[in-house]
């Protein structure tokens, strides 16, 4: 059973006596009958009942029932006073300064009257010593708007007696001074000019000492233009204007500074044990905020509570969908409807829902999360942070989560979403014969995938294996080519290195679509690649590339080498002018070899850098779906051994595209979509966890 405690903390964690001599004597009979047995626990308990029982005629109950009707009367007189003092000095003085005189009444009246009581109860205690602080804060903050406001007021005035004939004769005197300011810039650029002719500076001494008389030559004219009262005047006003502005807020954020960490050092006093409010409260976030003593931040939660009751329930059970009935359509699928009724729309509207329900479920817990935490830190002693404090923690410490929940959210519809939707219909017979209405199905398609079996199913494993033979051979292949590439180009001996780095990243400048396009205009029957090939292989028959399943797989292979190399070029130039000459001058000097200084050295310090992406270049050309379909549509194509949905270079992501939007396929489609994303992901993986970048291991 719960009890209370005997002492009270702070949010530091020092220990302070309870006050509330009352229940001070209620936890000291509680602790007792802990550690009691027999007949003294019968006695303590019989002791407690009484004491409570006996609650009004205490003699700490009656003190504190006549503090607070005290409180109350004083608090009626303080609102008269604060009224007449609104009354008698709203014309002498702004806004701004009322506020705080009217602070500063209340600070004086709160400090004389809770003096007597600080010994009473800790609400006391920090009323008065807050009121200490605001007292004298306050004076201070309110002499220096009114010592601005009167400065601001003259400037203001001022302003109305400058004259534009007095003006004209500062500007004449300021261009006079310019024309001067140049003179002396040109002598002195001039002679910095003849130092350099005669090799006593370099070039870049020239050019910052143009730059340093450049600086000097505009300070004096900025100094200068001030001579203008009417520049000054403005310079003044702006300053003045920003400290009454700034200025004050900062004054004041001193202030709340303070009296948030005396805050933190005073404990309150709770007649609590449990933390009953979160419980009570669970269904409705905002109200148990309230309850707590925070009211600005239950704002927040009520407008989540808006959102909650308003929105996102109503969206889950079918009210605003455009077809769909909310979660139950994610069921039913449309199973039944009418015929107008699309099972994707309710499947996606059903999706949308979920994600909705989860905010819902994160927002009722982080909200009761909340709650529950004040009040159990009430219950130690620790006090509920009031606005400053509250708003300090949100702008600092929850930061990166105010920066990234839009974020999150954009994930949730733009990822996510689309995500789960390809997740389900892969579990689903959703194809030529089922485009409006199609229902759930298991694992039906996968297990087709596992089978080879199905017209879509069969293909599958033949179109894998070229899949995987294309990823190893085309990425290594280019990988090995932009390496090999960028190390000539890095050899010293080697002379216009400016012109064969920008031969080299061709491939990656120009637009792939481009260079695609063009070999595939050159490999047709009649292309001049063709016919030079033919040349070169003297045979009996004709070799016509985009007939050929060998010689266009050869030919993509070769193709994207060359296309991925200037990426894996940039990279490694990248990389190589990065490492030490030292090191290979320390190699030399022990002997070893261009190979070992290779093996040894640069190998391991540009797989070092470049390994992660080099790993997203493997999962890249897996789907690399551009090239295969440009090139020759995924031909040259053999119905008996493919089937009438792929080709001999389909790879597997062309492989879907043909199943979902040439075919309507989606269903198996998007099962293919899973297993293929499934296993690039432990692939990469795989790749990344492998990585000595990743480790963050030294060489």
């Amino acid at each position: 059973m719960a009890k209370y405690n005997e002492v009270l903390y702070d949010e530091i964690g020092n220990s302070y006596e309870r006050k509330n001599l009352y229940l001070k004597e209620v936890a000291i009979l509680e602790s007792k009958i802990e550690d009691a047995s027999g007949s003294e626990k019968a006695q303590l308990k019989e002791e407690l009942k009484l004491l409570k029982a006996n609650k009004k005629q205490h003699q700490y109950v009656i003190a504190l029932k006549a503090f607070f009707d005290k409180e109350k009367a004083f608090k009626t007189a303080l609102r008269e006073k604060v009224k007449s003092l609104k009354n008698s000095q709203k014309d002498n003085f702004s806004s701004k300064v009322l506020k705080l005189k009217i602070d500063l009444l209340k600070s004086q009246e709160e400090l004389t009257f809770y003096k007597k009581y600080t010994d009473l109860s800790y609400e006391a205690t920090l009323t008065y010593e807050q009121s200490l602080i605001k007292c004298e804060q306050l004076e201070e903050i309110i002499e220096f708007v009114l010592r601005n406001e009167k400065a601001f007021s003259n400037a203001k005035a001022e302003a109305k007696t400058i004259q534009d004939s007095d003006e004209k004769k500062v500007q004449a005197s300021y261009n006079a001074y310019k024309a001067d300011q140049n003179e002396k810039f040109k002598l002195d650029y001039a002679a910095l000019k003849q130092k350099k002719k005669d090799g006593l500076i370099s070039d870049k001494a020239l050019k910052n000492g143009r730059v340093e008389l450049k600086k000097k030559m505009h300070e004096a004219l900025n100094v200068k233009s001030f001579e203008s009262k009417r520049k000054s005047n403005k310079e003044m006003i702006r300053s003045l204007k920003y400290q009454l502005d700034k200025g004050t807020k900062r004054e004041i954020t001193v202030m709340n500074s303070n009296i948030s960490d005396l805050r933190r050092k005073t404990p309150v006093e709770s007649r609590k044990k449990q933390a009953i409010i979160a419980y009570l409260t669970f269904l409705i976030p905002g109200l148990g905020q309230v309850l707590n003593g925070q009211a600005r931040k239950s704002i927040f939660f009520f407008m989540l509570s808006m959102f909650t009751y308003f929105a996102a329930i109503p969206y889950a059970l079918g009210f605003g969908n455009y077809q769909g009935t909310g979660i139950s359509g994610l069921i039913s699928l449309a199973e039944g409807g009418m015929k107008i009724d699309r099972s994707l729309i309710f499947m996606i509207e059903g999706i949308v829902a979920v994600y909705l329900v989860l905010f819902v479920v994160a927002i009722l817990y982080i909200s009761f999360r909340d709650v529950k935490i004040v009040e159990q830190s009430k219950i130690k002693g620790i006090r509920e942070k009031n606005w400053f404090e509250t708003w300090s923690n949100i702008t600092e410490d929850g930061f990166p989560y105010m920066v990234s929940l839009p974020a999150l959210i954009a994930i949730v519809f733009i990822v996510l979403v689309p995500i789960t939707t390809a997740i389900l219909l892969s579990f689903t017979n959703m194809d030529p014969s089922h485009q409006n209405k199609f229902m759930w199905t298991g694992i039906d398609n996968y297990k087709m995938i596992a089978l080879g079996e199905g017209v879509a199913g069969g293909p599958f494993w033949k179109i894998f294996g070229w899949t995987v033979m294309w990823t190893a051979c085309a990425t290594t292949l280019a990988i090995a080519v932009g390496f090999v590439l960028a190390l000539l180009t890095n050899n010293e001996r080697v002379k216009g290195k400016v012109f064969f780095r920008s031969v080299y990243i061709l491939p990656w400048a120009v637009p792939a679509f481009i260079t695609i396009m063009f070999f595939s205009i050159m490999f047709s029957p009649k292309g001049a690649l063709t016919e030079i090939l033919n040349n070169i292989i003297q045979t009996d028959s004709l070799i016509v590339v985009k007939n050929d399943p060998f010689w266009s797989r050869l030919t993509l292979i070769g193709l994207q080498a060359w296309l991925g190399s200037a990426y894996v070029f940039l990279l490694s130039t990248g990389v190589l002018q990065g490492i030490p000459a030292d090191l290979y001058e320390a190699a030399q000097i022990d002997g070893a070899t261009a190979w070992q200084k290779l093996k040894r050295i640069t190998l391991p310090l540009v797989l070092f850098q470049t390994a992660p992406l080099l790993v997203g270049q493997y999962t890249f050309n897996f789907n690399n779906f551009s090239i295969i379909y440009l090139f020759n549509g995924g031909g040259p194509f053999n119905p008996t051994k493919y089937g009438n949905l792929a080709g001999s270079t389909d790879l597997l992501i062309s492989y879907i595209y043909k199943l979902t939007t040439e075919n309507d396929y989606q269903a198996i489609g998007a099962a293919i979509t899973i297993v293929i994303s499934i296993g690039l992901m432990l692939f990469a993986f795989i790749g990344f966890k492998n990585s000595k970048a990743f480790k963050e291991e030294k060489l």
